[in-house]
C-alpha cells in the first residue's frame, strides 16, 4: 500500500478548512441531495462528500457505507486531492497502490473509486466521490459530470467559506478567527508553545471616511490588510475582527523576529504615507502580547489582555 504524500501547502490548507468550522457537524441536506444525485447518475453503491484533515477523513455526507471517518493514511481521497482533476482508480485489488489497503482486502472491500478534489480559496480540502465493489471503467463523459458534482461541493463549502471570511480584505473575521484561534491555542497548550497575540487599531479612522469618503476608508482597511500579509508569516493567523481593528496570532516565534515584524510592518506603512498622495495617513496603534496559553484562559481573555495594551500604545502616541 502506498501512503498518499501530504500536500505542499498542507499548513495553508488545514487553515482553510479548519475556518469552515464543519468538521464533525450533523448531515445537511444540501451535501446529501449531491450524494444521492452521484449514487443516481453513476449508478454505484456509495457516494460521499468528504474532507481531509490532519489526521483523517471525515464524511460530510456518506451513503452506502456506515461510518463518518476512517484515518487519512488508507484513504483514496487523500491521493485525490494531490491532483487537480479526476482521480480514478477502476481495479483497486491490481492497483500496487491500494491493492493491499484494509479498504480493498477487507472491509469494504472497493474495488472501483473516482474522486474529484473540491478547492476552497485556493486549497484542496477534500472530495466528492463515488465507489463501487465491482470494477468498472469510467468515461471522460462521467468524469466531466463527476467534476460538475463536485464544483456544486465546492459552491456550498464556500458559502460556509464567507461566512468565516472578511470579504472586504479577504482575511478571515471574528467567527473564522475564533474557530484557528483556539485549535491553535489548544496544540500550543498541550505542546508547551508560546503565542504572541498583535492587536492592531486603525488610529483616525472614521475621519478618513467623514472627509474621503467610504470608499476611500475601505481602500485603506484594505491597503493596511496587504501590508500585514505582506509582514507577517505565512503561518500567522490574520484577522479583522472590527472596523478598523486586526489580529494577528503568530505562534512558536521568538522575541526578535517579533520586533523584525513589527519594524517591517512600520517602515511599509510610512513608504505608502509617503508615496500615495491621498491627503491622509495610514496611523495605527498596537498591543503586543506574549503568552504561555493556558487551556482555562478563553481567546476573549488574551484579546482584552491584547487591546488594553493597543489602547496604552495609542494614549502614548497621543501625548
Amino acid at each position: 500500500m502506498k501512503k498518499p504524500e501530504i500536500p505542499v501547502d498542507e499548513r495553508r490548507r488545514l487553515e482553510t478548512l479548519y475556518s469552515l468550522n464543519i468538521l464533525d457537524t450533523p448531515p445537511e441536506e444540501r451535501f446529501d441531495r449531491l450524494t444521492r444525485l452521484a449514487m443516481h447518475l453513476f449508478n454505484v453503491p456509495v457516494a460521499q462528500v468528504s474532507l481531509i484533515d490532519e489526521t483523517r477523513q471525515w464524511f460530510k455526507s456518506c451513503l452506502g457505507i456506515d461510518t463518518v471517518e476512517v484515518p487519512r493514511e488508507i484513504t483514496f481521497c487523500a491521493h485525490t486531492i494531490l491532483n487537480e482533476g479526476p482521480f480514478v482508480v477502476e481495479d483497486a485489488s491490481k492497483d500496487e497502490r491500494f491493492a493491499d489497503n484494509p479498504i480493498v482486502l477487507i472491509k469494504p472491500k472497493v474495488r472501483f473509486y473516482a474522486g474529484h478534489p473540491i478547492e476552497i480559496n485556493g486549497s484542496k480540502v477534500g472530495t466528492l466521490c463515488i465507489g463501487d465493489y465491482v470494477t468498472r471503467k469510467f468515461s471522460k463523459d462521467e468524469q466531466l459530470l463527476l467534476e460538475d458534482l463536485a464544483y456544486m461541493a465546492q459552491q456550498e463549502l464556500s458559502a460556509v467559506h464567507l461566512a468565516t471570511m472578511d470579504e472586504l480584505t479577504d482575511l478571515t473575521n471574528r467567527r473564522g478567527f475564533y474557530v484557528l484561534a483556539n485549535k491553535a491555542l489548544k496544540f500550543c497548550a498541550q505542546n508547551n508553545i508560546p503565542v504572541t497575540l498583535m492587536y492592531f487599531d486603525l488610529n483616525d479612522f472614521k475621519s478618513i471616511n467623514d472627509r474621503h469618503g467610504h470608499a476611500e476608508g475601505d481602500k485603506t482597511l484594505v491597503a493596511f490588510a496587504n501590508y500585514m500579509k505582506e509582514a507577517l508569516r505565512d503561518t500567522d493567523i490574520l484577522a479583522r475582527i472590527g472596523g478598523d481593528e486586526f489580529i494577528a496570532l503568530m505562534t512558536g516565534i521568538r522575541d526578535e523576529d517579533t520586533e523584525v515584524i513589527l519594524k517591517r510592518l512600520q517602515d511599509t506603512i510610512k513608504q505608502h504615507n509617503q508615496n500615495a498622495g491621498d491627503g491622509y495617513e495610514i496611523l495605527y496603534s498596537v498591543g503586543n502580547l506574549k503568552f504561555q496559553p493556558d487551556m482555562n484562559q478563553s481567546i476573549d481573555g488574551f484579546l482584552a489582555e491584547a487591546d488594553s495594551l493597543m489602547y496604552e500604545h495609542k494614549q502614548e502616541q497621543d501625548q
